[in-house]
């Protein structure tokens, strides 16, 4: 079977099945079935990308292709209405930007902007300079920043901030401070990040026994999670495995 008749059948289909799950059955599967490239075309414009237009999860999968075709695209067009005016929000927009690129050093710097006037004690513009500067390695600038925070922000939580804080004594030699924020985020943050960590730096202490139960315990956890949970923690839940094995067994 020639590869044109076969690539046409296959985007036929694909179309068909989209048709069926749409409720556009009429009249589009009997010109689907006649029409060939021809019809495949006029039915992508007419039917698939108005469909990705409105749903929010074909919007999220154009933004990553275009992510992926041009990383810098979205930064460039942020710097641009910055340029038009300079206002908090559009320098926090390029700043989380920034962020997302791994461009810490202009994304600290634009965080620093935000923190004026009122805006001088904000806790999300000051999570992300703490971010920004973790980035760039700068752990004694990330503790001095989130404790900053906390003492203008007494009543602020974030889950992502509470791990940043212990990343930075854990990276700076605090590790008595370290090992007790990793305790309470072990039972308390939404992932297995910390938990790795934990027990990472029990490890690290040669607290084998407590590392061990720490390493265990997550890949009990990982047995009754659902797929896209297993997914999204993999580099955590892999690492563990790796660790508890260069163990040993107890």
């Amino acid at each position: 079977m020639p590869i044109l008749l076969i690539i046409s059948i296959v985007l036929q289909v694909a179309c068909g099945v989209h048709a069926v799950r749409s409720g556009r059955t009429q009249p589009w599967l009997w010109l689907l079935f006649i029409g060939s490239y021809i019809a495949v075309i006029v039915y992508v414009i007419a039917a698939v990308i108005p469909d990705l237009r409105n749903d929010p999860r074909g919007r999220a999968v154009a933004r990553n292709v275009l992510h992926k075709i041009d990383p810098e695209r979205q930064k460039r067009v942020i710097a641009q209405k910055l340029e038009l005016s300079g206002t908090v929000e559009n320098r926090r927009a390029l700043a989380m930007e920034c962020l997302r690129l791994g461009d810490y050093a202009n994304a600290a710097d634009l965080f620093r902007g935000c923190l004026t006037g009122i805006y001088a004690d904000d806790p999300q513009f000051m999570l992300g300079l703490a971010q920004a500067q973790a980035g760039q390695r700068d752990f004694a600038g990330t503790r001095a920043t989130l404790e900053s925070l906390i003492k203008s922000n007494p009543d602020f939580r974030s889950s992502d901030g509470h791990l940043l804080y212990a990343r930075s004594l854990d990276e700076l030699g605090d590790t008595d401070a370290a090992l007790n924020e990793y305790a309470v985020l072990a039972t308390s943050y939404p992932g297995e990040e910390a938990r790795y960590r934990y027990g990472a730096l029990l490890k690290k202490r040669e607290r084998f026994r407590e590392a061990r139960d720490v390493f265990q315990e997550m890949l009990k956890r990982e047995k009754v999670a659902p797929k896209y949970y297993r997914r999204k923690e993999s580099e955590w839940l892999d690492a563990a495995r790796r660790d508890l094995a260069a163990m040993g067994p107890a």
